[in-house]
């Protein structure tokens, strides 16, 4: 990967804030209306979209037209735009859609910048509550209600000391449920749901592991560029770089081994 100047990194910092600040009120404008219709994208499944979801988007790469109109972008809801520039903004508009049409506040907005290598700079931006996690460039904040404050993941050591999130409490095939289950076992304490939130919170140092499956790029590149930033690790289950989804392990660096550790024997 080529060296990015401190100019450059400024220029791709504001241009992602740019884009969440566009994002905000579109999605806000719809949340919690009775009236809302999600379309399922998902034969044989449930996977919502809503007017919020293609809103938002919408006015991002509107945002990118006019700031990086040479990028690419890869977004949840339109297909992928190939650009010249090496870079490439990866967009969820809303990750939770789920979340989002049940009236629960942790949905939130992912936006990353890739340079082929990986993120290099990321946002979890939760709307309603008002926080933003950032990472990348030498930087890992929160902005939020309480000011601004910086992100490290947490110094736990062990297991048994480990606070474990994960979406669904049915995650993925039953061997992967039963890879999740035998980590989940070994923890001191596993909750579900949050979507993106839970992310952030590893960053924040409140919570230890996330691990799930089933992921898209959109879905994670956001996340490991803030917790990366944050002193943590976020691989696939074999260790590998997850910059596609998949199945994520996010951790802090001292638990992250002994979680994939367990999630390969089973």
């Amino acid at each position: 990967m080529t060296q990015i100047s401190k100019s450059l990194q400024e220029e791709l910092i504001a241009t992602a804030h740019a884009l969440a600040d566009a994002a905000r009120p579109v999605t806000l404008a719809h949340f919690r209306d009775p009236k809302i219709k999600a379309d399922n994208k998902l034969q044989g499944g449930f996977d919502p979209v809503t007017v919020a979801d293609r809103g938002a988007e919408t006015v991002m790469r509107e945002v990118l037209a006019r700031l990086r109109p040479d990028d690419g972008i890869l977004g949840e809801e339109f297909p992928p735009v190939e650009g010249t520039s090496g870079f490439t903004w990866v967009l969820d508009p809303i990750d939770g859609t789920r979340s989002y049409i049940s009236g629960t506040p942790t949905w939130g907005i992912l936006v990353a910048v890739n340079h082929g290598a990986g993120p290099v700079y990321g946002l979890i931006d939760q709307p309603y509550i008002g926080e933003r996690f950032c990472g990348g460039f030498g930087q890992a904040y929160l902005d939020g209600p309480l000011g601004r404050r910086a992100l490290a993941v947490r110094d736990v050591r062990d297991l048994s000391d480990a606070v474990l999130f994960t979406t669904f409490p049915e995650i993925g095939t039953k061997a992967e449920g039963a890879a999740f289950r035998a980590v989940s076992a070994r923890v001191k304490l596993t909750r579900y749901g949050l979507d993106c939130y839970a992310y952030g919170l590893v960053a924040a140092g409140q919570i230890d592991l996330v691990i799930e499956s089933g992921l898209n790029a959109f879905d994670v590149q956001g996340p490991i560029a803030v917790i990366e930033a944050a002193g943590g690790i976020v691989t696939d289950w074999n260790g590998a770089p997850v910059h596609d989804g998949g199945q994520v392990l996010a951790a802090g660096s001292k638990l992250h081994a002994a979680a994939l550790a367990i999630l390969q024997t089973g």
